[in-house]
């Protein structure tokens, strides 16, 4: 129960609206104070309120509210202030609040004001509290001394002493106190939701760049390795220990400077520690090391230091991170994530379980991973419905998606950067971190295996890729590797060769392929996938629609038709992916490998094939003699020239364009009658749709129409059928 309605059941404080999200006004009953609700700092300063008398035990009567200080001339308003006595004659606490949102930089402001409360107050005055809710400071505070001094947290009422500690596994830690044992009461974490969350994240980051000394994509980085340091620490600390990710309150010396320098080095050196230990298990996480003062590491603490991330809802810590990555994202690095609703549907049509071995060639943020392990978590979900309560089926359930993130799941990202985060990203999603690397998904597969060290990666092994690679980039031949002919063997794909398609290979059938300077990305990762998967396994992939409809890609089509069963195409609307700065119109295809028997059948009909029509149809003698024709044509018209005969000139020139165009009939005339024939050597049921609404429109915000939906479902069941053998699904 949130801590405003226990205020309300307490009856400290009432509402003007049953439901106090929607009320105008607050009134704080003991001082029968009627506030603007509505105003962001009111809401805080009301659950602090709260917080005082429902969790630090203050009495109501001691705490004055919105409370008139002097200040040279003129007079201020302090928040709070907590008394010793009901008299409101000494001050004891000074509280300052502000809205969530403020900056860095304004919380800064909001305790230098907090402190000239304290100053211009009786100097009774022990303690001050900040807060903007998602980030709070507590200080020790000596008017006569000119002293203040960072605390873990004020005391509670009735305590004489301030603790080292806030937060502890299980509420509580151990301490020895006048060389004794103790156990010393402390908080434990909470989970929030998913717009706190999200304001944490973003908040965090900007106060790490904000003050320029760290450009964005640094303070993404450093945020990065702070909040697997967080992680580390939650799954790591015992019951009954203090959680070591938070700001401490230890005694080292009586000089205020060098207290609070040897209690920053000390958080510091606990972060450090968090993170060194963390690499051991996971040096594939983060390959340098934090690179931040005592006091930046202070600051994005203070964030996340109450927050417990293992227990917040899963989903809403994944949407939290991963709203966060796309705003920054897009901004910082025009990567074009692919959107929930496409992710979640090319992942729910297939038949992924448990013990399928699956794979994104280009991962970037791990958006399909992390679908395919909640798809398998889900699916443990029903397995064991009462896993949280019986440890019997917890034994069973954890181990059937556990097992599955840490050994069958796999992902290849390039970008170094958006690796880690892929990773973090897992991780935050309660893992699945293990498989991902860092490395050119086109590069040679036995290359990959060798210089990642993971084994897992390996030819003709995976049941399932789901991908979206990128589109457009250009792959040159004389950059890369695989793009080259080495030695006396061709090059690793066949999309790197320029081949002649099958007209002109009956022209000219000793001719031999020949490098191409360059291919798309997207063409080559469709090969790469092939490599990847085992004979029967499925592949959905992401395509520009150039690839599926543009008479420049037939030798793409063909080569997919030979290598895959083409299962669906499911036709994206053209503001897909608008919102993430993409405007190229794409479709989903699923396909499906053929054994190698079947592929070595459709090549060699193929040929047959094209032999048959050539043979029938005269093709080379026709052509050749049309050539042979122009040939003769082309003599005249450069003898019309030397004598500059006008009239022969234009009669030849116009011979000649007739002899191209009768070749170019007569090729187009066999081209279509090959397609037809092809198609029928082929021939099965494709399963083809188009989405024109998908969730979402092309600002990214959300629809309530989703075809996706639909499309789904039925496409599940056309892959059921496929996999049962059933020829025919559609009537």
């Amino acid at each position: 129960m949130d801590l405003i309605t226990q205020g309300i059941q307490k009856g400290i404080i009432s509402f003007d609206h049953a439901d106090y999200t929607q009320a105008k006004n607050i009134t704080y009953v003991f001082q029968n104070k009627k506030r603007n609700y509505s105003n962001p700092e009111e809401k805080v300063q009301a659950e602090t309120f709260c917080k005082l008398i429902l969790e630090y035990g203050y009495p109501e009567k001691h705490i004055q509210q919105f409370v008139t200080v002097k200040m040279g001339v003129s007079d201020k308003e302090a928040d709070m202030v907590v008394y010793e006595d009901a008299g409101f004659t000494k001050p004891y606490i000074v509280v300052e609040c502000k809205k969530e949102d403020i900056s860095e930089l304004e919380f800064k402001e909001a305790v230098k004001q907090a402190f000239s409360y304290a100053h211009a107050l009786a100097g009774t005055t022990k303690f001050v509290w900040i807060t903007k809710a998602n980030k709070e400071e507590f200080y020790k505070f000596d008017k006569d001394k000119d002293r203040k001094e960072t605390l873990a947290d004020i005391p509670y009422f009735g305590e004489t002493s301030t603790k080292k500690y806030k937060y502890a596994k299980g509420g509580f830690y151990k301490d020895k106190i006048k060389g004794k044992d103790e156990q010393i009461k402390a908080n434990e974490l909470k989970p929030i939701s998913e717009s706190e969350l999200t304001r944490i994240f973003k908040q965090a980051h900007d106060a790490l760049w904000a003050g320029g000394e760290l450009n964005p994509s640094q303070a993404f980085d450093e945020l990065d390795k702070l909040v697997f340091c967080k992680i580390w620490d939650e799954k790591n600390t015992k019951k009954g220990e203090a959680y070591k990710f938070q700001v401490s309150a230890e005694w080292f010396s009586n000089d205020q400077q060098e207290q609070e320098q040897k209690n920053l080095e000390a958080l510091k050196n606990r972060i450090i520690d968090l993170y060194d230990k963390g690499k051991t298990k996971d040096p594939e996480i983060f390959n340098k090391p934090i690179d931040l003062t005592a006091e930046r590491i202070k600051t994005i603490v203070e964030y996340f230091q109450a927050v417990n991330l293992s227990d917040t809802d899963l989903d809403s810590k994944g949407k939290a991170f991963e709203t966060f990555l796309g705003t920054y994202f897009r901004g910082e690095f025009g990567q074009f994530f692919t959107p929930r609703p496409v992710v979640k549907f090319a992942v729910d049509v297939l038949p992924i379980t448990n013990e399928s071995r699956v794979l994104d060639t280009s991962c970037g943020s791990g958006g399909f991973l992390l679908y395919v392990l909640d798809k398998i978590r889900r699916k443990a979900g029903e397995l064991y419905p009462d896993y949280d309560k019986d440890v019997k089926e917890y034994a069973d359930w954890k181990p059937y998606w556990h097992d599955f993130a840490q050994n069958n799941l796999f992902g290849i990202e390039i970008n170094d950067q958006i690796s880690r985060v892929a990773k973090m990203n897992m991780i935050i999603h309660d893992d699945g971190h293990t498989n991902v690397i860092t490395f050119d998904g086109l590069f040679q597969i036995d290359y990959i295996r060798e210089k990642s060290g993971n084994k897992g990666f390996k030819e003709n092994s995976f049941d399932f890729i789901v991908t979206n690679p990128p589109f457009g980039s250009i792959v040159k031949q004389s950059e890369k590797s695989y793009m080259q002919v080495e030695q006396a063997t061709a090059p690793y794909y066949d999309f790197a060769l320029k081949e002649l398609n099958w007209i002109d290979k009956q022209l000219k059938p000793k001719h031999i392929a020949t490098n191409r300077e360059n291919q798309n990305t997207e063409i080559l990762f469709i090969e790469q996938c092939h490599k990847f998967l085992r004979e029967g396994g499925y592949l959905a992939i992401v395509v520009p629609d150039g690839i599926l409809t543009n008479s420049s890609a037939q030798y793409v089509r063909d080569s997919i038709e030979e290598k895959f069963r083409i299962v669906a195409v499911v036709s994206l609307p053209q503001t897909a992916f608008t919102h993430t700065g993409a405007g190229v119109k794409s479709s989903v295809l699923f396909l499906k490998k053929w054994t190698k028997k079947q592929t070595d059948k459709i090549k060699k009909d193929q040929e047959e094939l094209a032999e048959h029509i050539g043979k029938t149809r005269a093709l080379r003698a026709k052509i050749e003699a049309w050539e042979n024709e122009k040939k003769d044509l082309q003599k005249q018209l450069k003898l019309a020239k030397n004598s500059q005969n006008e009239i022969e000139i234009q009669k030849l020139e116009a011979d000649i364009e007739d002899k191209n165009q009768q070749i170019q009939n007569f090729r187009e005339e066999l081209e279509e009658v090959y397609q037809n024939e092809r198609s029928k050597l082929i021939d099965y049921q494709i399963f083809m749709a188009i989405a024109e609404n998908i969730g979402y429109d092309a600002t990214g915000k959300a629809t309530n129409q989703n075809d996706l939906v639909e499309i789904t479902e039925q496409l599940r069941q056309f892959i059921e059928a496929i996999e049962v053998g059933q020829d025919s699904f559609f009537v």
